[in-house]
């Protein structure tokens, strides 16, 4: 989804005028949030601090929407160039890089069975494990791409990249935990 799926009431004049429309931020708010929650908890490992820290986001994006320029880049652009720069800022005040708890992200998961839960469980150590063993840059362009579902176009707006490198690197990056996959498989 773009600024192409927003409600046709969401007119771009209106977007400026957001701040001082409430009704129209909440519009804003509630057709982004469930992406950029997910692209928060997806970098963080931590539903607490992702709901904080979203928060945050939407705090920052309602002070600042009339800095917010069309001609710039899309507003799901500026907006998750926001996130990002929370994110940023929250692991610099940290003085350590984040590492995703594995045990905050297994808990997310509601599996039906005892079986599937603890499969599901397997599963997202497994992957969590192999992302923790890329490099930063392509964790976040994999969060932004899988979480976020930002398109590549927007990926690389966000993270300063041309969109191609930008799918250089996921595929790259993919390339990677599939190939410890195969190799923990045949094990």
């Amino acid at each position: 989804m773009d600024e192409t799926t927003l409600p046709l009431r969401l007119s771009w004049a209106r977007l400026h005028m957001a701040k001082a429309d409430e009704a129209t931020f909440e519009e804003l708010y509630e057709h982004y949030l469930p992406r950029l929650f997910n692209y928060m908890i997806y970098r963080l490992g931590n539903r607490q601090l992702a709901e904080d820290l979203t928060a945050t986001v939407f705090e920052k994006a309602l002070t600042r929407i009339a800095t917010y320029r069309r001609d710039r880049g899309a507003f799901s652009t500026w907006l998750f160039t926001i996130a990002r720069n929370v994110i940023t800022d929250h692991l610099r005040q940290q003085a350590r890089a984040e590492i995703v708890n594995l045990d905050d992200l297994c808990a997310l998961a509601a599996p039906e069975t005892p079986e599937t839960q603890y499969l599901r469980q397997e599963e997202l150590a497994r992957l969590y494990t192999g992302l923790n063993l890329l490099a930063e840059r392509e964790r976040e362009i994999i969060a932004l791409k899988f979480a976020a579902e930002l398109p590549n176009t927007r990926i690389a707006q966000v993270v300063g990249l041309s969109a191609e490198n930008v799918g250089v690197i996921l595929y790259r990056a993919i390339g990677k935990l599939r190939k410890r996959f195969e190799e923990e498989n045949e094990r």
